[in-house]
């Protein structure tokens, strides 16, 4: 446990950032849980318009810094294919 006041004050951003990227990756993982749900179902229409709900939630955790942006990158890309190999 911290001693030091600085410490106790660090501490406290850590547990509020911690709170604050949970929630950011519990949004992008339902987003992209939804998505997948539509891929399975086969709608090609509904797969579009969840991949549009998707792509900035995926974009926002990113710029927040709880993935790196190139994580973030590479997941609206692969969801994307899989969107298209669909409508194809």
């Amino acid at each position: 446990m911290a001693n030091h006041k600085s410490a106790e004050k660090r501490n406290r951003q850590a547990q509020a950032r911690r709170l604050r990227n949970r929630a950011n990756r519990s949004k992008m993982k339902t987003a992209i849980k939804n998505l997948n749900e539509a891929i399975e179902s086969g709608n090609a229409e509904e797969a579009k318009t969840a991949l549009a709900a998707a792509v900035p939630v995926i974009a926002k955790t990113a710029s927040k810094g709880t993935i790196h942006k190139k994580n973030a990158s590479r997941k609206i890309s692969r969801l994307t294919k899989k969107v298209n190999q669909l409508e194809a």
